[in-house]
């Protein structure tokens, strides 16, 4: 039996190897981190939101399994598997651990990867640490999934919200729109939004701003007209988005048609959302974890591959989920 066959767990060292390969599909295709299944096949599941707020941005996560695959099996496989990938909607956190308990328990998937929402993220990690499975998270930025709520089982691709507040907001202190300002955010309504408030508040807390206004937003909003009203009335220095998903296209588009000129910036962001929203309706200061005309061999090779697939460039979400 070989080496391959052989293995019947993960180890961080394990992991940590073949995240660092660094090839297009290395997670899925590194000899270290893969468990023994069938004879013929390498499974692993992909849960991502394919439906709902943040549904489009789940598609381009589900376009680059598929891509992968199809690379990596055209190749010859993984030692001669092939791979084959279960693909479920996980809609919202009770619903992903759900399923990530049926695709470990039932599919005998050797890991899990995917996943945008924040909240989904931390049911799933908790289905994988309770048996022992790896998930890689791609799209969930939360601090907390990276301290308090982080176990052993499970690693990150994407960058978390610490990371993009401090970044952005370096840029917005660059501007003079921080200290002795007053910011009036909007704020997704789960645990993306609610974390990354948090960290904006520390931010600002600590370099002289403050706020004039923070409102949660449901996930399923869709107008904001009360909401434009309002910042209209409290005229502040710089609007901040903490929404997700498509409430930050919804917002950037009926922020342009009420005609409102106060700078925005946001501290979340996925460049899909600001196709979505049309080069009229989209202004700002956004980080941005990755984009398709970065100059590199890796990226336009991936880009041409997507694009030749799909008939459109990838988006981050693409490139997370392929990444490792």
């Amino acid at each position: 039996m070989s080496d391959l066959l052989k293995t019947t767990r993960v180890s961080r060292r394990q992991a940590l190897a073949g995240l660092g390969a660094g090839t297009a599909a290395g997670l899925i295709a590194s000899p270290s981190i893969i468990l023994a299944q069938t004879p013929d096949a390498i499974r692993f599941g992909h849960l991502t939101p394919r439906t709902g707020f943040l549904g489009p941005l789940g598609e381009y996560g589900v376009m680059a399994v598929d891509l992968a695959v199809e690379e990596i099996n055209a190749a010859g496989g993984v030692n001669g598997r092939k791979l084959e990938a279960l693909k479920e909607d996980s809609v919202n956190p009770q619903t992903a651990s759900t399923k990530a308990e049926r695709m470990i328990e039932r599919d005998k998937v050797t890991c899990i990867l995917g996943e945008i929402s924040s909240a989904s993220c931390l049911t799933i990690s908790q289905v994988a640490a309770r048996n022992k499975t790896l998930f890689v998270n791609t799209g969930g930025n939360s601090d907390a999934l990276r301290g308090e709520s982080c176990n052993r089982y499970m690693f990150h691709v994407e960058h978390q919200n610490s990371m993009y507040v401090k970044s952005c907001g370096r840029s917005l202190m660059a501007q003079g729109l921080v200290k002795g300002k007053k910011w009036f955010s909007l704020t997704a309504d789960y645990a993306f939004g609610h974390d990354l408030l948090k960290v904006a508040k520390r931010f600002m807390e600590a370099n002289g701003g403050q706020f004039a206004a923070d409102k949660l937003v449901p996930t399923d909003a869709t107008d904001f007209s009360a909401l434009l009203l309002e910042i209209r009335a409290a005229k502040p220095d710089l609007v901040i988005s903490n929404l997700a998903g498509n409430q930050i296209t919804n917002f950037l588009k009926q922020y342009s048609e009420f005609g409102l000129t106060f700078p925005v910036a946001g501290f979340g962001f996925d460049t899909a959302l600001a196709w979505a929203a049309g080069k009229d309706n989209f202004s700002g200061i956004w980080p941005c974890v990755w984009h398709h005309l970065i100059d590199t061999p890796g990226t336009k090779a991936f880009v041409a591959a997507f694009t030749k697939k799909y008939g459109k460039p990838p988006e981050n979400q693409a490139w997370a989920t392929t990444w490792p």
